[in-house]
């Protein structure tokens, strides 16, 4: 459960404190299935929702820790995070040999430049957006970096499982991500709702993974298979 900070002008003897939030929260749960060519897939998990209030400012949680990105086997572990807008992401590097992390399409852009074995780098994501983090040197390296501008978020289980905790009543958009799901399909699911007081429910939701594998370029806009940079760091294994 994250907890957040709350001010009260009333007199303490005056509010009706309820186990597991402030009276009129409640814990949203939904349920997402992952697709492919009509057949349900055993793993949904990896997805996200989160609840922007609508005409409310609502100022996600302060980062209480720097979550990490580790490079590491040639791959980022984990490869989703989830994280407030306006925190960091710290970027070390576990393997015996350089990388260079960077993002340059949505989301936050930002290049991290050749670093070797035992040091760390760190990124602020100052707005909300979703940023697609790659290394400049191995193609087969991605993840996710969600920033967002709201305390009500979830990554689904391995059975498809969201739990929301703490959401007041009140409108919202509602938004999910997967990285397998074909980013007009998931803009179309976005949607504005209202949860109504002790509402405990978001629903089912379907996403279809998509059939195109789209393969990126690196940071110079350029295949992986062309040369790179004369760099004795790009020949190493």
């Amino acid at each position: 459960m994250k907890l957040r900070s709350i001010h009260f002008a009333a007199p303490l003897s005056s509010l009706l404190l309820l186990i597991g939030g402030v009276e009129g929260q409640e814990s949203l749960r939904a349920h997402l299935e992952l697709t492919k060519a009509g057949h349900r897939l055993k793993d949904p998990s990896k997805a996200v929702i989160w609840l922007t209030p609508v005409g409310a400012e609502v100022l996600p949680p302060p980062q209480t820790r720097i979550p990490q990105l580790v490079q590491k086997n040639k791959s980022f572990q984990p490869s989703l995070l989830v994280i407030p807008a306006g925190g960091k992401v710290e970027f070390p590097n576990h393997d015996p040999f350089f990388h260079n992390v960077f993002s340059l399409f949505e989301g936050k852009r930002f290049d991290l430049g050749l670093y070797e074995s035992g040091t760390t780098r760190f990124v602020q994501f100052d707005k909300p957006g979703i940023s697609f983090i790659f290394c400049n040197i191995h193609a087969e390296m991605s993840a996710v970096v969600i920033a967002v501008a709201t305390p009500y978020y979830a990554i689904s289980d391995t059975h498809g499982e969201v739990t929301i905790p703490d959401v007041p009543p009140g409108r919202y958009q509602l938004q999910i991500f997967h990285s397998a799901v074909a980013p007009d399909a998931l803009r179309a699911m976005t949607r504005e709702i209202t949860v109504a007081p002790g509402q405990t429910s978001l629903g089912s939701y379907t996403l279809t993974e998509s059939d195109v594998a789209v393969a990126h370029k690196n940071k110079y806009g350029r295949d992986y298979d062309r040369p790179e940079p004369d760099s004795p760091a790009y020949a190493r294994p």
